[in-house]
């Protein structure tokens, strides 16, 4: 039996009229009336009854529309599966500077062991969502509170913002400070340069910056540079997000790699 026997079969049933279905298949009627009939020798039972005014199906007609519409989805997922098995072109990850490189690093890592020969790409910015709207990424880390419209995504947990500070700050040793606080500083920038966190850091020990990063960014004690918890924002939630409503299978690999490095960080501390 070859598919385009079921393909046929699926369109006159679909139809209930002979000219109808060969108009959409782009044929000519008298070949698909005989394709029928030897589909139907083939299967050993009448699937279509046909009178000069109608078409219907039969019991076995009915049975065999939904077998036929099962086994051509069916063989579209396999070309599918093959032809995304086969795609290892890079993955574009779309992450906001200062966000949670632990985390990120974490994810690469847990991803690599599990679909090695795909290369995650970071690309850093502050439009991570509207990138993977428009196809410029394939999957973001993403805060609660961006716009997530026709976005799918898992939650990775908490996070809270820190503000990095030159270790001689006068706002340095405090317990904590507010948002507002932060917004009278001539050299405070709400949106964290593009830049790698090191370039980051430096910036911040020269007194050029202060900027707000998540509590992931950590200095150890002596550091030119320390953080401080800030008040007066939202509580937020990091997700990780895609826009596929199928992915491919290293994107779907990166998201159980989130998961799993989610779930790993939710166990730490909850016995910490």
């Amino acid at each position: 039996m070859e598919t385009r026997e079921l393909v046929y079969f699926v369109t006159v049933a679909e139809e209930l009229h002979f000219g109808r279905a060969a108009e959409r298949l782009g044929m000519a009627q008298p070949p698909l009336s005989r394709a029928i009939s030897r589909l139907e020798r083939r299967v050993g039972t009448t699937l279509l009854q046909r009178t000069s005014r109608r078409v219907a199906l039969t019991s076995a007609g009915t049975a065999f529309l939904k077998a036929s519409r099962d086994a051509l989805d069916a063989m579209d997922s396999a070309v599918d599966a093959a032809r995304q098995a086969a795609d290892t072109h890079p993955l574009v990850l779309a992450v906001r500077p200062g966000q949670d490189p632990t985390l990120l690093a974490a994810i690469l890592r847990t991803f690599d062991d599990h679909a090695a020969g795909v290369p995650v790409e970071p690309l850093f910015t502050h439009d991570q969502a509207r990138l993977v709207r428009d196809g410029a990424a394939e999957a973001a880390l993403l805060c609660s509170s961006d716009d997530l419209d026709g976005l799918h995504t898992t939650d990775l947990g908490p996070q809270s913002p820190v503000a990095l500070l030159p270790a001689t700050h006068r706002l340095a040793a405090c317990p904590a400070v507010s948002i507002d606080t932060l917004r009278d500083l001539d050299n405070f920038d709400d949106r964290c340069p593009q830049r790698p966190l090191e370039e980051i850091l430096d910036l911040v020990a020269l007194g050029r910056l202060v900027v707000i990063v998540t509590d992931a960014v950590v200095t150890g004690p002596g550091a030119a540079v320390v953080t401080v918890p800030v008040t007066g924002t939202p509580a937020s939630r990091l997700l990780f997000g895609w826009a596929a409503p199928t992915p491919r299978p290293a994107l779907a690999g990166l998201i159980g790699a989130s998961r799993r490095v989610a779930v790993s960080r939710r166990r730490r501390r909850a016995a910490a």
